[in-house]
């Protein structure tokens, strides 16, 4: 089979920090930003890699989604266990000090896991977690 990841999703509830912080402390293009106030869906990726997005969206936006799921969703955010996703960089320790120095809540520094990745980790301004391995 000929299957590419294309697009992933993470919730947003402040547009404008989900992109601040996807284009100025990750470096990512904003692809596309479309809707209004907290309704923007908006797409980031990488740089060099027009095939792989990010779609930040306004959580629990379906029409079909109830309001005590609306308030799981808007809980679980708060908490930081709605949303993460694993990005991937040769340069870690450099990755590491922009995105802390663009001031990103660190979760965890640069460390050697026993499981043989060496990682980093980060919350988004939604809360969504961003771990961040070495690529070696």
């Amino acid at each position: 089979m000929d299957i590419t990841i294309h697009t992933t999703f993470l919730p947003h509830d402040d547009p404008d920090a989900a992109v601040a912080f996807y284009r100025d402390a990750l470096g990512f293009e904003v692809r596309s930003d479309v809707g209004e106030g907290t309704m923007r869906w908006i797409t980031v990726g990488p740089p060099g890699q027009p095939g792989t997005s990010i779609l930040l969206a306004p959580p629990a936006a379906d029409p079909g989604v109830t309001e005590e799921e609306r308030r799981v969703v808007t809980e679980m955010m708060a908490k930081g266990t709605y949303g993460w996703i694993l990005l991937a960089s040769p340069r870690l320790d450099a990755v590491f000090e922009k995105v802390r120095d663009a001031g990103a809540e660190v979760v965890q520094e640069p460390t050697e896991q026993p499981y043989g990745i060496r990682d980093c980790a980060f919350r988004d301004p939604a809360g969504n977690l961003i771990r961040i391995q070495e690529l070696r």
